[in-house]
């Protein structure tokens, strides 16, 4: 039995900020893999600066390239409907039904997760882990665990606040800024070579 991590997000783009979390929980936890999945953003939330499908697949896979547990899914990428979690860990289970899973899930998620579709379902499949990403808030996230351990696990690890955002990377990509503390160096590079976040519309 092996045990699974679940890293989903819009990664517009990925950051550091990801990378250390998924270094973090790694580290407490130690998966055997990594599975890291950009989302589908519905039509009706597409806006300004979305950089494509295509582009965020390919700056996840530059971001984990060295690190061998990760492994890049398009499976909400490619999907018609809309991405509930609850259908992407219903596809996991299946796909690893003797491996524990578990999805990583930012602050404010977890605090708002008994609102999500299907939450207590998800938590029967797999396991929550959260790294806070501000100070302070450990002990409001350790009494929302602590509520949602009725219909499952939720793990959560203390760390240093990143204090950068996507949308503040992608206003200094914009302003041609020194991005190197906040970018992996081949995904710098992989947006200057093709423009991305270049005009007002990136969803190419």
């Amino acid at each position: 039995m092996g045990k699974i991590l679940l890293f989903g997000g819009t990664f517009n783009p990925i950051h550091k900020g990801h990378t250390r979390a998924v270094e973090i929980m790694d580290n407490e936890l130690d998966f055997d893999k990594i599975i890291i999945m950009p989302s589908k953003i519905p039509p009706h939330k597409i806006a300004k600066n979305l950089a494509s499908e295509q582009h965020r697949l390919e700056m996840c896979r530059l971001a984990f390239s060295e690190n061998e547990k990760a492994e890049i899914s398009d499976f909400e990428i490619t999907r018609n409907n809309v991405s509930y979690s609850y259908y992407t860990v219903k596809y996991l289970k299946e796909c690893y039904p003797e491996d524990d899973i578990c999805m990583a899930v930012g602050s404010d998620m977890l605090l708002t997760f008994d609102k999500w579709y299907k939450f207590d379902s998800i938590l029967k499949m797999c396991s929550l882990v959260c790294v806070s990403r501000e100070d302070g808030d450990e002990n409001e996230l350790l009494e929302k665990a602590e509520y949602l351990s009725k219909w499952g696990k939720a793990y959560v690890l203390k760390a240093e606040a990143f204090e950068i955002s996507s949308t503040q990377i992608r206003e200094m990509l914009q302003n041609n800024e020194d991005t190197s503390c906040y970018l992996d160096e081949s995904v710098v590079k992989y947006i200057r070579e093709n423009n991305v976040y270049v005009g007002d519309d990136c969803a190419l």
